[in-house]
This record gives C-alpha cells, sequence and structure tokens, in this order.
C-alpha cells in the first residue's frame, strides 16, 4: 500500500519486464501568433496591424465522423494495484467520463488463473483486487469491463468458465474479451516479455486456439465478443515473416479467424524523442487504422463491416513526458483522434502505475515518469509523488473530454492550419457544438480564427472549460467568441457554442462514412520500423517498483467554408457585411498547412 497507509504493510507495484528500441519520430512545426480584434457588438471583425496570422479553424459541422461510443473513453486497472477499487478513485473515474475499465492487467492477464487469483508464475497479486471487486468498481463508475482472457497460460475451458461466472451464475453482462495480452511477445520474434506456455507459438497456433476459445465462450453466452490480438502497424513485429512462416502475424491470424472474430485489438504507444513529437503522434492514427481496417476488410468478408477496433492500450511512453503537460495533451488529442476514424474504445494506461525511477523536469514540470493517471504515493530515490490518488495532468486531460462530448453526441470535421494547434468538434444532441482547441506551443499562446459550415453560433462571448499549465482542475469561464479566442500556451480549451436563434435546423449532419485515413486529417504513410512491439509491457518480479518501459515506433487541405446557411467567421481581414439577419465575410485566403492533429 501507499507510505501514507498505516493500516497494511508497503506492496510495491511490480517490475516492468520488457526491453524496447527507440523508433523514428518527427518534429512538430511551430504555430504562428496573430492578434485577433473581434467587435461582437458592433459587428466588425479587424485584424491588429502589424500582427501575425492568426490559426485558422475550420469546423464543418453538416459532416459526421460517427457517434461517440459509450465504450470510448476506457482506463486500464491491475491485480497488482492495491489500490484500485478506492472509493476516491471511482469518484474520480467517474467524474472523468470513464465508460470502460479493462482487467486484470497487461501482461498479467496471460499468467492470471480468475478462480484463485493468483499468478502461473507465483507474482504478487493486491488483496482484494480479484474479479468481483473489479466489477463492484466498474459499477461504481458506470463503466462496462473489457476483460483479457489468459491466453498464456489458461484454456478455453478457464475462459469459458469466467464467462458461466460472469454472465450466468453473477449476470454481471461482461460483453467484451480479448483473447491474451501482446502474444507476439510470447518470444516467437526473439523478443520475449508475454507469458506463453503453448508448445507451438506462431500465428497459426495463436489463430486457433482463437478459435477455440471463441467456440467454448460463446457456447456459454452467444452474446459476448470476442478480440484477437493484432501487431500495431509500423510497429516491430508488424511485417516480420518467420521463417517457415508464409504471412506475418496479422496477415496470418486474421485469415484464419477474421471471419469469426467481433474486433481486433491494438496496443498505440508512439512514443517520441521530445515533447514536440509526442505531440505529433496523433497525426499517425489516420494511416494505422487505415491500414488495420484494410486487413478486415481483406480476411472478414461480408461480416468485416461489424469487426470494430479496439485500443486497449495507449499512453505517452518512450516520450519525456508521463505525468506533466505533454502527456495531458497527447491524452486528450490520441483519445479524440482514434474515435473519429473508428475505434470503439481506448484504454489509457493506467489507473495506478507507481513511478520507475525518480521525478524529472519537462518543460519546467516536475514529471513523476509515472503511468498512472492517479498518483500511487510512492517514492524513489527519496523523491515522493503527490500524495495518493492525486490526479496527474494526464488525468485532466482525460477529464477535459466530457466538456467535449459524451456517448451518442456525433463528431464532425475540422482541421487547423497550424500544426501547433488541434482541434476536435462534436455536435451535442441538446443541439449545441463543442469545439476543443490544442495549443501544443509550451511557451506561447496562440491567436485563433474559427469559421463554421453548416452551423450558426449565437453571436456574443461563449462558456469555456480549459486545462492549462500548472492548473489543478478544469475551468469554465466565459470569454472569447465563437469567432476568436485566445488559447493559452500548452493548453487544453472547449468551446460550448450554442446556436442562433436564427438558425433554421435544416443542418443535420449527414451519415457517417467508412471511415478512412482522411475522414479527419491526413497523415503521413506508416512506416515499418525494426525495433520492439508498439505496446507497453507489464510486470512479474513481485515486490519491485513497476519502472518505465522503453519502445519503439515506427489532412489534406482545408475543407472550404461555404456561404449557405451558416455564418461564416474569419479573421482574415475583408469586408464584414451585415444584412437581413444574415452575415456575409469575404476574406483573404492564403496557404495553409495540413492539421496534423
Amino acid at each position: 500500500m501507499s507510505p501514507d497507509d498505516s493500516t497494511t504493510a508497503e506492496q510495491p507495484m511490480p517490475r516492468d519486464r520488457t526491453h524496447r528500441r527507440s523508433r523514428t519520430r518527427r518534429r512538430m512545426v511551430a504555430g504562428a501568433v496573430a492578434v485577433l480584434v473581434a467587435g461582437a457588438g458592433a459587428g466588425a471583425l479587424a485584424l491588429s496591424a502589424g500582427a501575425a496570422p492568426a490559426v485558422d479553424i475550420t469546423v464543418d459541422a453538416g459532416t459526421s465522423l460517427g457517434t461517440v461510443p459509450s465504450t470510448g473513453v476506457g482506463l486500464n486497472t491491475a491485480v497488482y494495484d492495491p489500490n484500485m477499487n478506492d472509493a476516491t478513485a471511482s469518484s474520480l473515474m467517474k467524474a472523468a467520463g470513464v465508460r470502460q475499465l479493462r482487467f486484470p492487467g497487461g501482461s498479467y492477464a496471460d499468467a492470471y488463473h480468475w478462480k484463485t487469483h493468483t499468478l502461473t508464475d507465483g507474482g504478487w497479486v493486491a488483496p482484494g483486487t480479484d474479479f468481483d471487486h473489479f466489477m463492484a468498481t466498474a459499477k461504481r463508475v458506470g463503466a462496462q469491463p473489457i476483460i483479457t482472457a489468459n491466453y498464456g497460460s489458461g484454456t478455453p475451458q478457464e475462459a469459458a468458465d469466467w464467462v458461466k461466472y460472469a454472465n450466468v451464475d453473477k449476470h454481471y453482462g461482461v460483453k467484451y474479451w480479448e483473447i491474451g495480452n501482446e502474444i507476439p511477445g510470447n518470444g516467437y520474434y526473439g523478443s520475449k516479455w508475454e507469458v506463453d506456455n503453448h508448445a507451438d507459438k506462431s500465428p497459426r497456433a495463436y489463430a486457433n486456439n482463437l478459435l477455440a476459445y471463441a467456440k467454448a465462450m460463446k457456447a456459454v453466452d452467444p452474446t459476448v465478443k470476442i478480440g484477437a490480438v493484432l501487431n500495431t502497424p509500423g510497429s516491430w513485429p508488424d511485417g516480420v515473416k518467420a521463417s517457415g512462416d508464409d504471412a506475418d502475424w496479422n496477415n496470418t491470424v486474421l485469415s484464419i479467424a477474421g471471419k469469426s472474430i467481433d474486433f481486433v485489438i491494438i496496443h498505440w504507444y508512439p512514443g517520441g524523442t521530445g515533447t514536440a513529437d509526442l505531440l505529433n503522434t496523433p497525426a499517425k492514427i489516420a494511416g494505422a487504422t487505415s491500414a488495420v481496417r484494410s486487413l478486415v476488410n481483406t480476411y472478414a468478408g461480408a461480416h468485416a463491416a461489424s469487426v470494430k477496433i479496439a485500443v486497449t492500450e495507449t499512453d505517452s511512453s518512450m516520450s519525456p513526458a508521463l505525468t506533466s503537460q505533454a502527456a495531458a495533451l497527447f491524452a486528450s488529442d490520441t483519445y479524440m483522434s482514434w474515435l473519429e476514424h473508428g475505434a470503439a474504445s481506448v484504454d489509457w494506461w493506467d489507473l495506478h502505475n507507481g513511478m520507475g525511477t525518480a521525478p524529472t523536469t519537462v518543460n519546467g514540470e516536475t514529471d513523476y515518469l509515472d503511468q498512472g493517471v492517479l498518483s500511487s504515493g510512492k517514492c524513489v530515490g527519496g523523491k515522493c509523488e503527490p500524495a495518493r490518488e492525486t490526479p496527474f495532468p494526464t488525468y485532466w486531460g482525460i477529464r477535459s473530454l466530457t466538456a467535449l462530448a459524451q456517448p451518442g453526441d456525433t463528431m464532425v470535421k475540422a482541421s487547423s492550419s497550424k500544426q501547433s494547434v488541434a482541434v476536435h468538434a462534436v455536435r451535442s444532441s441538446n443541439g449545441g457544438l463543442n469545439v476543443m482547441l490544442i495549443n501544443k506551443d509550451p511557451q506561447n499562446a496562440a491567436q485563433v480564427s474559427l469559421s463554421y459550415a453548416g452551423y450558426t453560433p449565437a453571436p456574443g462571448t461563449v462558456t469555456t472549460v480549459s486545462y492549462a499549465k500548472g492548473d489543478t482542475a478544469l475551468t469554465t469561464a466565459t470569454r472569447g467568441t465563437a469567432a476568436a479566442q485566445t488559447l493559452p500556451a500548452y493548453s487544453i480549451t472547449t468551446l460550448q457554442l450554442k446556436p442562433s436563434s436564427a438558425t433554421t435546423r435544416t443542418d443535420t449532419p449527414s451519415p457517417a462514412p467508412t471511415p478512412t485515413a482522411a475522414t479527419h486529417t491526413a497523415a503521413a504513410p506508416v512506416a515499418s520500423a525494426s525495433g520492439t512491439i508498439g505496446t507497453r509491457a507489464q510486470a512479474t518480479a513481485a515486490g519491485a517498483p513497476l519502472g518505465r518501459p522503453d519502445r519503439n515506433s515506427t489532412a489534406g487541405d482545408l475543407a472550404s467554408t461555404g456561404m449557405s446557411d451558416a455564418v461564416t467567421y474569419s479573421a482574415i481581414g475583408g469586408l464584414l457585411a451585415i444584412a437581413a439577419g444574415s452575415v456575409l465575410v469575404l476574406r483573404v485566403r492564403r496557404s495553409r498547412t495540413s492539421h496534423g492533429g
């Protein structure tokens, strides 16, 4: 337990078992800064003399990128976390809008036996973190569970018994079941961190065993959804064909099991040599999604459209920032980028994780090198984290999503002229439009100019919900307009817009297209890279603190703003004319770069 718990003995979290190599990265482009003066009352819009251009944001509220799934915002939990079921943690997760919880904890899953609450290798598990206690926490949070069945040291019958206990005996209604965790890390390709006691560790063996698991589990409850482990596109060992194999892992597994599974699983740990690199990595999500969807379409046949993509682990590992502000910005950008490209769920690693090494300083902030979103209250090298259950900035990055979207809301297309400002937009069920703006510049505020198609915001100041560097909570304020905002350095700002009273409700977003790499932003192709799998490793060594893993990695033009039924706002000079309740803006166009977030 944590040092401030006087009732129990300290049980440090286990040590990470993997070793990873670094991956290639890209640098982000710094954003331009401008000063915008918006005169809402007088209907005037002018640009300060000599000011640098503002960042142009375009929101096309008449399009649809799909609805926000009920399981979209998820989080990992682990049986070695003694604080997993703390009441404070449950309250914080609920407040953050967490709607999915994963159990029993990454690589631990392939050694964990649910009936006895023990590990094959005799590793340590925390008391009170068994399946029933986890389900009680999931119920308090209001989250759907996703369970990783033991593939490495378990059997199809053990998994089927778990389904029976969960859904027949206890009526928990657990719908989503992964078959194993990061199975390509079983040593078949050389690197080993995952328990796998099968004599044959090939992708062909995994696929055939996967079918056996699915058959046994669905015989108990035909409604359960079964997921297959894939390699992250562009990350080792994606594309590697072992001696004697006809194809790599992903192609082999899906060629055998593609028509019998319900979802595919990838883990997303893009890393980055610096914080700027990290904040650019969500631009790679379009390519990764496209690669996975192409594989599913190739092998699942008529069943392909119903096969979902689940990102059951992600965080900012292998970058300098784990708990500081850059990781918070990465979190909100990553969740929304995956959901906009069709992912059914995104699960952050981890609720609590603990420090691996002593804290460091990133952009003037203390970074505790902890992959948890809540502090475990641990100490390393005489340096201690904040008190247990203190939210790290990553928590607030996730919680910022509650100001943007709720399950069932419609995600719409949005673009930025500068990579330094990311944008995401959602049409809410009550007719509002919420726009999240993420300023990736750690030093400078960003002046942004916003224009809209398919939606007419009400005039005047707007409600904003923001999280800036150094904050310890989300801040709600009334500032700026729908046309112009100043974003603090390293901040997340969500505009909560109401429709103009003159808006005619003919601007319902069109149906969501099949997700492709181009639905939100364009991205460079994901290049294959040698190194290690783009995943996080979990742990085995009892009593040792879990450390930070090493890993490797591997929009088109802005939409035109039409005059239709929307008010079109711009900070790019020109003439503002107001006549008969409509607004016409004549603006000077300039070249733009693709939005990278």
